[in-house]
């Protein structure tokens, strides 16, 4: 009876897979092929039947039918290509509208796993205000444990069953900062509400912060750009990608359409014939005067979307990119939900297809070099430390509940204290003071004592010569191009 539920379950499967290849054009057309994947599939149902006679317990037809999905897309070796339950694809759903449970962080996980190369989990980005943002978890930290067990082995479903769950519960993480510093962090899942855009004027320079990809942020850049005029206008524009982890795809090419009044904005390459798209910008949608000085930010906290977006402003030469390389997602995915008899859906989150800039390069793994580098928040392991003790100790939390109203000049008589104590960044210091300060109150928009990648973004903008200097930048095509170069000379 389970054998005959699970068939009908997986045959259900093949069909709904047959029919999205056989539509996208990619049936098999040789012979052999179509055999070898006869067989095949005869010997999984052998197998499977094998199980449930044999197996020293009795097996869940649900059981065997996850972890054949799971295998199946593990076995691809792609991390964004995974098996969905009826709990990540509700997930999944509520990410999308930018609400769920969580702890607010940005993840990736390599699918391969070895002794010299553990597949840790990758924090891409943590969403700003979020549980994980709160606690200290930056771009880049490594998840190595999860309430105590290694995350190496994990499949990525199960990282993110762990991560999320019910409101106002804790889970604790181990994170390695760097190559040897590592800490726990006990991180209570809230409502992560995603937000989209936040804006303001800097002088006479218009700044925004897109946080991710939603379908508001096209609407909410254009209310940014109303606003800037209606207050007096602009001279220039700042565009903070930072730690923005990407979203949906039509988004990007959404906001890059107000920038951009011609030309393809991105295209989409795949084996399915129907997944090879192009996206091209309208002068109707254009509403940024063209020659305005833009610049745009971005690190390694920058992904997917965000880098379609300033791939796409970079290659036209319409803006100048400020910060650090991006992170490198240059993947599209789609989700094939699966439907279950009860209503509710399981699925996969499948790669289909590689997207390309304007200039037909894929930063895939690569990334988006800026045009002026300016790191930040690079930290000694000693420093490092010396943080985590402190933040452990709650030791500006303490000072500032006993010292209420500091002003900046407080601010940075304080920083003095702690730095000789500490011996940590003086600028750093200040910038957790001044959030602690502001803890019950709006968080700044900016700080320009601190961000100095942002300090450096609006000398540029400002700059006289701004139009020479966008006009002599690199396009993605000629970085590459030069990279490819510079390897052969290597190797030769």
């Amino acid at each position: 009876m389970k054998l005959g539920i699970f068939k009908s379950k997986f045959a259900t499967l093949i069909i709904a897979f047959t029919g999205f290849f056989l539509s996208a054009g990619c049936a098999q057309s040789q012979k052999q092929s179509l055999v070898d994947d006869s067989q095949y599939l005869r010997n999984f149902f052998t197998i499977y039947n094998y199980v449930q006679q044999f197996y020293v317990e009795e097996v869940d037809a649900k059981t065997l039918y996850e972890g054949a999905l799971k295998g199946m897309m593990e076995s691809l070796g792609d991390p964004y290509t995974v098996y969905l339950d009826v709990q990540d694809m509700r997930g999944l759903s509520d990410t999308t509208s930018g609400n769920f449970y969580g702890v607010g962080l940005s993840i990736s996980k390599p699918n391969k796993n070895t002794a010299e190369k553990p597949a840790y989990v990758d924090v891409v980005s943590p969403i700003e205000n979020s549980p994980g943002f709160k606690v200290g978890i930056q771009s880049g930290d490594k998840i190595i444990e999860i309430n105590g067990e290694p995350t190496a082995p994990m499949s990525m479903e199960d990282v993110l069953s762990k991560l999320r769950g019910p409101r106002g519960e804790g889970v604790e993480v181990t994170i390695l900062r760097g190559k040897t510093v590592t800490f726990k962090k006990v991180i209570i899942r809230d409502l992560i509400q995603v937000p989209t855009i936040e804006y303001c004027k800097i002088g006479n320079i218009g700044y925004m912060r897109l946080i991710q990809f939603t379908p508001d942020s096209a609407p909410g850049v254009e209310k940014a750009i109303k606003s800037f005029e209606e207050d007096g206008g602009y001279d220039g524009l700042i565009i903070d990608l930072r730690n923005n982890p990407g979203g949906l795809l039509d988004s990007a090419v959404k906001v890059a359409d107000k920038f951009i009044d011609s030309g393809v904005i991105v295209s989409t390459k795949s084996r399915i014939s129907t997944e090879n798209k192009s996206f091209s910008a309208t002068k109707k949608a254009t509403i940024v005067k063209k020659g305005t000085p833009i610049v745009v930010l971005i690190n390694r906290g920058s992904a997917s979307a965000s880098e379609i977006l300033s791939g796409a402003l970079k290659d036209y030469h319409v803006a100048y990119l400020v910060g650090e390389r991006t992170y490198g997602k240059g993947s599209v995915q789609q989700v094939i939900p699966l439907i279950e008899k009860d209503g509710t859906k399981d699925g996969v989150k499948l790669t289909v297809a590689r997207y390309y800039s304007p200039t037909d390069c894929n930063i895939d793994k690569i990334g988006i070099p800026p045009d002026r580098e300016i790191k930040d928040g690079e930290y000694s392991d000693e420093e490092t430390k010396a943080f985590i003790k402190m933040t452990e100790d709650r030791v500006i939390e303490k000072y500032v509940e006993a010292h209420p109203n500091m002003t900046e000049a407080d601010i940075s008589k304080y920083a003095d204290e702690l730095n000789a104590e500490y011996k940590i960044n003086k600028r750093l210091l200040r910038r957790l003071i001044r959030v602690e300060t502001r803890r019950t109150k709006s968080m700044l928009k900016y700080d320009l004592d601190y961000d100095i990648q942002l300090v450096e973004a609006l000398k540029i903008v400002k700059a006289k010569d701004f139009k020479e200097l966008v006009a002599s930048t690199k396009s993605l095509e000629d970085l590459q191009a030069e990279a490819e170069k510079n390897e052969t000379a290597e190797n030769n």
